[in-house]
């Protein structure tokens, strides 16, 4: 419920605040007084744009400020997926400022239009004449007859498996695309993991295969070299170990005449253990040292059937190699196993389709069941509203598509007279009709959901005397169920409202400024009594207002 309005420096507009009640609010005034600036300015925290051309003071900022309490419309959810703070008594918050800069509140916290925009839309309907081309739009169409069979809770069911049925399609399908492409490259895929696993890569591959090659290449000059070394190192009297045997002798007798010779004898000790070890070395060496032409060619055959598969990678390590092979291995794995991953998707698919068509059943059955309510109470409503020959029939057809709303198609049909066969609503309802229908509609919904406030501007425009009354006393009705707010021009409705303003043009300061004012019960029936004689207060107009008051 709106309890508040403030609007500071906006067009004509220098301060206006005005607090509002539950039940039925009337807004009069003259044309040109300013209604639609008051209007205007409630947009504002209702998230549209704004126009620095608007301000009264251009050196000021405008601000708009509405002031709510919500706690009876459940939308703590709501403000917690907008990351904004949530209070039962919520604040709306518009500015403009003098640099033509616009800034958005919520709750004093800040927010995008689109933020403000999402909440205030639970939180007000403004209702304008040209507003009453959405009737005729079917997505408010199957809201009005929803609401009457209460699918509400089927609806969330039906929206939340109908977006997982359409994930598990685009999942499928891209599942499928990518098990067609990797299927057209598995052949050569497999061909290269093959090869690699046939060459068996591992690291320091290169290397090892070269230190062999080289050893099998050079072998006939290694063994010379080697049995050289062998040679000269035992050569009798003259061998290297001889000679250094002589000289460990030679240090151990320093060493018993003089201590200052033991590191001498230490170190040449340590020269003739490690001259043996070389020379076990060698020996050893040689024994391993064998011409082999055969081992040769394998060698030299893996050595090139690595460099060509580095070269065909275009890498330049067998560690690479490695890496390619464990992607081609992981690819080719994935790959067989996409077939199982279709079935499962493919499965899931049917299940939720399965589901989807149950909910869309559902949904159509509860919705054929309230269609007899909707047709009634709608021709109930408009023939008090002075439409007494006007009939409607609603028809659900299949449309075969799973929409936002279901699978049905709706063929909202209406005809004035009982001359005339029915045809669809959009094709021959006149402005004045759709404005009592829409009415009708309103007044119906309010008796099935909660709704947030309405702002009905001049929806009864067009209409007078009996059907002006008619109309009057909807709008009374949907008072007592909800916070009503209506700018009219017909006393008969202005009348029977709970509360009264004024819009009145004013001359201050050299200024033209638009001014709001609450009406008491005195003011109230001079208002009406203008309204009724045309500006001037009459005894006869005044005995009149207080009749329709009454």
């Amino acid at each position: 419920m709106l309890t508040q309005l403030t609007i500071k420096n906006f067009a004509l507009i220098e301060e206006l605040v005005a607090s509002f009640s539950s039940g039925m609010t009337c807004i009069t005034g003259e044309t040109g007084a300013g209604k639609s600036i008051l209007l205007g300015g409630l947009s504002l925290v209702l998230g549209k744009r704004a126009d620095h051309s608007s301000l009264l003071d251009p050196n000021k900022k405008c601000i708009v400020e509405a002031s709510f309490q919500i706690q009876d419309y459940d939308l703590k959810t709501l403000f917690e997926q907008l990351d904004v703070d949530y209070d039962d008594h919520t604040v709306l918050r518009r500015e403009i400022l003098p640099q033509g800069k616009s800034r958005a509140f919520v709750n004093d916290t800040p927010v995008t239009l689109n933020v403000l925009e999402q909440i205030s839309l639970h939180l007000i309907d403004l209702h304008s004449q040209n507003d009453t081309n959405s009737l005729l739009e079917d997505q408010y169409q199957f809201q009005v007859l929803d609401a009457l069979a209460k699918n509400q809770n089927i609806l969330v069911d039906y929206k939340r498996t109908r977006s997982a049925y359409m994930v598990s399609q685009n999942q499928y399908k891209k599942l499928k695309q990518d098990s067609e492409e990797a299927k057209a490259s598995f052949q050569l895929d497999d061909f290269l993991y093959q090869e690699l696993l046939k060459l068996n890569p591992h690291e320091g591959m290169q290397e090892d295969l070269e230190l062999k090659h080289s050893s099998l290449t050079h072998v006939d000059f290694l063994q010379s070299s080697i049995v050289e070394v062998i040679q000269l190192m035992e050569n009798d009297a003259v061998g290297l170990l001889d000679q250094l045997l002589k000289l460990r002798s030679l240090s151990s007798g320093l060493a018993q005449k003089s201590a200052q010779f033991g590191s001498l004898q230490q170190r040449f000790n340590g020269l003739f253990i490690e001259a043996e070890d070389l020379l076990n070395d060698c020996k050893l060496q040689f024994e391993n040292l064998e011409a082999n032409p055969i081992e040769l060619e394998k060698i030299q055959t893996r050595l090139d059937q690595l460099n060509s598969l580095m070269l065909k990678h275009k890498v330049t390590s067998s560690a690479d190699l490695i890496k390619i092979q464990k992607r081609l291995e992981k690819r080719l794995t994935k790959t067989s196993e996409l077939d199982s991953e279709l079935k499962l998707l493919h499965d899931k698919e049917k299940e939720l389709k399965k589901s989807l068509e149950s909910l869309s059943s559902k949904l159509t059955k509860s919705r054929r069941s309230a269609i007899k309510i909707l047709e009634r109470e709608l021709k109930e409503l408009v023939i008090k509203m002075g439409m007494t020959d006007a009939s409607f029939k609603v028809e659900i057809e299949p449309s075969g598509v799973y929409m936002g709303h279901g699978s049905d198609q709706l063929n909202f049909q209406f005809k004035s007279n009982n001359a005339v066969a029915f045809k669809p609503l959009k094709k021959i309802v006149s402005g004045g009709e759709l404005s009592r229908i829409m009415l009708a509609v309103k007044a119906i919904l309010s008796s099935y959901i909660k709704l947030p406030t309405l702002i009905f501007d001049e929806i009864d425009t067009g209409v007078s005397g009996k059907i002006s009354d008619s109309i009057a006393d909807v709008m009374v009705s949907m008072g007592q169920k909800l916070q009503l707010i209506n700018i009219t021009h017909l006393p008969q409705v202005a009348a029977k409202g709970d509360y009264h303003f004024k819009v009145l043009k004013k001359e201050q300061d050299g200024k033209t400024l638009t001014q709001l004012f609450s009406l008491n019960t005195q003011a109230r029936v001079e208002e009406i009594a203008m309204m009724l004689s045309g500006n001037q207060v009459t005894p006869t107009a005044i005995a009149h207002a207080k009749q329709l008051m009454n």
